[in-house]
């Protein structure tokens, strides 16, 4: 599905990983780090653009990673919030293919990832043409989620710790969603350590 229009990848790995005490992107989960899973299953995907956006820990997480084909990008207003991640996934995305089409946003601690869901997520948004698809999870939506071009401009407008979530607020604001069942297990503190340990012994 991919091929059918111009898709960039954007990975927001740049979170202080606070409650948690060291960078959760780095925990390992099946034999890989959290982040490594997502640049892994993103990149065997045919996206136009790769983008990685790091800026807490930077230089831990950049030397025990593979980044593949993705460009890493610094966000030195990390402690800003989200949006300023996302901003700069989607300038730099946007530098690299100045007619992209969709950019489809990935956390980097989301352990239940797969490339199904990734691929059906862009499958829903090509076919809907809708201007945003999100995953549905623990009775709300999140990330994973793709937008069109049509967004990119109110996505680089976001501040704070808004995330793109805040974009659905505006009446006029139609999106689609795709089930993502696991998609609410994050890694945010010890105790979600310890239950990833267990599920990873399952």
């Amino acid at each position: 599905m991919i091929k059918d229009a111009k898709t960039g990848v954007v990975i927001l790995a740049a979170g202080p990983s606070s409650r948690l005490g060291y960078a959760k992107q780095l925990v390992e989960f099946r034999g890989k780090s959290l982040l490594q899973h997502t640049i892994d299953i993103s990149d065997s995907l045919a996206f136009d653009t790769k983008v990685l956006v790091l800026g807490a820990s930077y230089n831990a997480i950049k030397e025990k990673i593979n980044r593949k084909n993705f460009e890493i990008v610094m966000n030195n207003n990390w402690e800003e919030g989200m949006s300023t991640s996302i901003r700069e996934g989607v300038l730099s995305s946007q530098e690299q293919k100045k007619d992209l089409e969709h950019i489809l946003f990935l956390l980097s601690d989301q352990p239940f990832l797969s490339k199904e869901r990734i691929e059906e997520l862009i499958q829903v948004q090509l076919e809907s043409k809708s201007p945003a698809t999100f995953s549905k999870y623990a009775g709300t939506i999140g990330v994973p989620a793709i937008f069109s071009v049509k967004v990119f401009s109110h996505l680089k407008r976001l501040k704070g710790d808004e995330g793109a979530k805040k974009l659905i607020h505006d009446q006029k604001f139609n999106f689609q969603t795709v089930k993502f069942e696991q998609g609410n297990f994050d890694v945010d503190t010890a105790e979600d350590v310890e239950l990833l340990k267990h599920l990873e012994e399952k």
